[in-house]
């Protein structure tokens, strides 16, 4: 089967937009290790931030894109990680010596509902949290970002903005891997089938009407097509292809990740591998060979990790330890699957090494 003629005409625009996008973002690097003096005047601590642990700020702007400037540290030791919106961490544990500061930027995307595309509103503008055994916030700077490279999500729980503590998305979890100048707009949503997910307005008509010349498409959805059959799951990765394609972006499937069910022999079962009323990993794989679209096999990156892990050790990446939950990830899980994913993402030459933290 070839490819439609809506994907063919994709492939001639994308060599020059994605080429475009990445010298955009392999320009766009973080701040030096130590901020300088002039660096440190630039960055004063507004009034939209209170408290000391954890430092909150709120600021009142639209739905977009947003670069963030923090200076770090302060007259004591400091160690500060910062998560925006709902519970998406941006910058892991940072250290700082006493009476010294470092400048870290990344870039936030404020949408609305902030969280799960079905979920509660939450609250309105962008929300950062500078937490820690010992926050230090010393100023911060933020500004429109709005022809930032995007990399636009569609999945389920298992990538999704989980509002709820222990409960983590690995695209969750993206956003602190990543250097200012991309950002990671997520539209996963708890419970989505592919079909459902192209049937509410809310999900992909949303991600679709903000997708610029360029940017990323990961569509990972596959654990709750469990009675979806292979012609109507491969029709639905398609459709979604070519609507992407036609906006101007680059779709990439993503396979599954696989959820912790094993086979007394220690490999894992048909139900962790997703073989359902049809073996989604393998149709995924399929379409994506024919339309020729790029692929991150994460059922199998995280089939090798999970088995390699043991029935034992492979509990911390799930909530098996917390909730008996076999699906959902920890935040240790969901933050080593999207490492996985990244990893992929550059080996794919999809996203510049030079924007990876």
């Amino acid at each position: 089967m070839s490819a439609t003629p809506t994907l063919r005409r994709g492939r001639a625009i994308h060599a020059t937009a994605l080429a475009c996008a990445v010298v955009g973002l392999s320009t766009l690097l973080s701040g030096p290790a130590y901020a300088t003096q002039d660096a440190e005047r630039g960055h004063k601590l507004p009034t939209e931030c209170s408290g000391t642990s954890p430092v909150v700020c709120h600021f009142d702007v639209p739905p977009g894109n947003y670069a963030v400037s923090a200076l770090l540290g302060g007259r004591e030791a400091g160690s500060t990680v910062v998560s925006a919106e709902t519970r998406r961490t941006m910058l892991a544990e940072t250290t700082t010596a006493a009476g010294r500061h470092v400048l870290r930027s990344f870039t936030v995307n404020v949408r609305e509902p902030e969280g799960e595309p079905t979920g509660p509103s939450g609250s309105p503008g962008l929300d950062l949290r500078f937490e820690g055994s010992a926050p230090q916030l010393s100023g911060l700077r933020v500004t429109p970002a709005m022809h930032t490279p995007q990399l636009l999500l569609a999945g389920d729980s298992t990538v999704c903005d989980q509002g709820a503590w222990p409960y983590t998305g690995w695209g969750q979890e993206l956003p602190q891997l990543l250097r200012s100048g991309v950002s990671v707009a997520n539209y996963a949503d708890s419970g989505e089938s592919s079909q459902s997910f192209l049937d509410n307005p809310m999900l992909f008509d949303a991600l679709e009407s903000r997708i610029r010349r360029g940017d990323l498409v990961l569509v990972q959805l596959a654990h709750n097509d469990k009675t979806t059959t292979a012609e109507a799951y491969r029709a639905n990765l398609t459709r979604m292809a070519e609507r992407v394609i036609a906006r101007g972006g680059k779709p990439v499937f993503v396979t599954p990740i696989v959820r912790r069910r094993f086979n007394t022999d220690g490999t894992l079962n048909d139900v962790a591998l997703h073989v359902m009323a049809a073996n989604l990993p393998v149709e995924m794989r399929s379409v994506a060979a024919e339309l020729d679209v790029p692929l991150v096999d994460l059922t199998e990156l995280t089939k090798n990790l999970v088995e390699d892990l043991g029935p034992e050790d492979s509990g911390d990446l799930y909530l098996t330890n917390i909730n008996g939950d076999n699906t959902h990830t920890s935040e240790y899980g969901a933050r080593t699957f999207a490492r996985l994913v990244l990893g992929e993402l550059t080996a794919q030459r999809l996203v510049p090494r030079q924007v990876v933290r």
